[in-house]
């Protein structure tokens, strides 16, 4: 049975980065602070509002799978507190997990494992027509939205959260524009808190909003969107690169995704405090992490803590063999390289940071880097520690190569050119970048975070007026350089 569509997929959607959203915020700011500001309920109609019509920018088909998936985890989280029977508590719980983990199942994996298991009977020498794929548009921010409602469902079930019996504040908390599409995955005990509660205008937290936010699209079309084309061209055409340009590739695409999307938490941090809501923090410099297990403390925060929170510490986390320990590393690194996306390359690239984390746990040194960032009190880094942090640096940018390969065949294939033998020749880009400004702007961008690497949430920390307002305008500035209009503005985790 083949189910088609007859839309189009298109790029239409409300980015941070587009003029749409630089007319669309200022509007829905005002009338949040000017017009509804003693009106609790109506801002957050307001937001439920404006965040469907952000949404549906993109397709407003698609927002009901949200309003669906809301009005399941509202009902779910009162059905769960309305008893106290373990069995139809973990009932409804079940409802709720079905329900997000079926949309998933059906929007983004449902093809892979069609695909798989043709691909198996392929193997053993059984051709299979594949009549049973689903030609079917991947939801933006899916992943995101029914992870924030599970997450709901989750806490109401373990007593940690009550839940309300306000529908419209509910559909705002799950909906909420900022972080809708690529997070930071939010818990209710955080934002649905603030939506419940009257929030008030503070001088100081709009502007620390603004500076997130002017911050974010930095990292965002000066570092991510610039240097995009460089690794598209050199990922694409592996093959026929030197080893050189392959290790240039895969290193610009670290900071690529880096500057992508913790450009995009950024300014959903930034935007959210804009409306008196903080969220929490999804990146905290994980470019300077001494191992792989303070960097996955450091990166996409959210997604990592929501794993630990609600799979591996129900599996048993570490309070049992060592055996058991490692069993649920692997099964958390699986699911979450699972999470990203449906590609064996996601897998590969999530069993290998599994292998990378094991040896950290079995030596214990998994948990010694919690609330310190490199050389917190000194000027500069020991050797111990600028080595840990290239050794660091080095693993994940490798591990990437799975994460930004299209099939596995060309994850090893880029490995293998990258391997044997080791070939040296000067990079070209076609259309004709001169890669000594991407250099010189990668180099002062480490440089700039590793200054500013004390406080995630205050790029422009400096207490001088004068020394603030020349980093603003050297940001605006490359903006304006750097700004193509020619490349595709959306965030790379959109996708997933």
């Amino acid at each position: 049975m083949l189910i088609t569509n007859s839309y189009p997929i298109t790029n239409n959607y409300m980015v941070f980065n587009s003029l749409e959203f630089f007319v669309f915020l200022p509007i829905v700011f005002v009338l949040y602070w000017f017009v509804f500001k003693n009106h609790l309920k109506a801002q957050n109609i307001l937001i439920l509002i404006a965040s469907y019509v952000f949404y549906g920018m993109w397709d407003w088909r698609f927002l009901s799978l949200i309003l669906l998936s809301t009005i399941v985890d509202y009902y779910v989280g009162l059905k769960i507190h309305a008893t106290t029977a373990a069995d139809q508590r973990k009932h409804w719980l079940w409802v709720s997990v079905i329900f997000n983990v079926g949309l998933l199942g059906c929007f983004k994996y449902y093809n892979f494992f069609v695909d798989s298991w043709i691909d198996m009977f392929v193997f053993f020498g059984y051709e299979l027509k594949s009549t049973w794929m689903l030609s079917v548009i991947l939801p933006i921010g899916i992943s995101f939205y029914t992870f924030q409602t599970m997450s709901y469902s989750f806490d109401v079930f373990y007593k940690k959260l009550k839940p309300t019996t306000d529908f419209l504040s509910f559909a705002a908390f799950v909906s909420f524009f900022p972080q809708l599409v690529a997070g930071p995955i939010e818990r209710a005990s955080n934002l649905m808190s603030q939506i419940l509660n009257k929030r008030t205008f503070h001088y100081n937290q709009i502007v620390s909003g603004l500076q997130l936010i002017l911050w974010g699209l930095f990292k965002k079309i000066v570092i991510a969107d610039s240097i995009g084309p460089i690794v598209d061209d050199i990922f694409t055409n592996y093959a026929t690169h030197a080893t050189s340009t392959l290790i240039l590739g895969v290193t610009l695409f670290s900071f690529q995704v880096y500057g992508d999307f913790s450009g995009y938490s950024d300014i959903a941090i930034g935007t959210s405090k804009l409306f008196g809501i903080e969220l929490m923090s999804n990146f905290k410099f994980p470019n300077f992490s001494r191992n792989i297990a303070e960097y996955w403390q450091r990166w996409h925060i959210s997604l990592s803590t929501w794993f630990r929170h609600y799979i591996y510490i129900p599996l048993g986390g570490s309070r049992g063999s060592k055996l058991k320990s490692i069993r649920n590393i692997c099964i958390i690194f699986l699911v979450s390289g699972f999470w990203h996306g449906a590609n064996w390359t996601f897998i590969f690239w999530g069993a290998f940071h599994a292998l990378a984390f094991i040896p950290v746990f079995l030596m214990g040194r998994n948990a010694i880097y919690k609330d310190t960032v490199i050389a917190q009190h000194t000027m500069f880094p020991s050797f111990t520690e600028l080595g840990q942090v290239l050794l660091t640096f080095v693993i994940v940018t490798f591990s990437r190569i799975f994460f930004r390969s299209e099939s596995i065949a060309d994850a090893f294939g880029f490995i293998n050119r990258l391997c044997f033998p080791f070939t040296y020749e000067p990079y070209y880009h076609p259309m004709g970048y001169r890669m000594i400004d991407y250099y010189i702007l990668i180099t002062l961008f480490v440089l700039y975070e590793y200054i500013i690497r004390k406080n995630e949430r205050s790029p422009f920390m400096f207490k001088s007026k004068v020394v603030r307002f020349v980093m603003y305008t050297i940001v605006v500035l490359c903006m304006l350089l750097f700004y193509d209009s020619n490349i595709d503005r959306s965030f790379i985790y959109f996708q997933f």
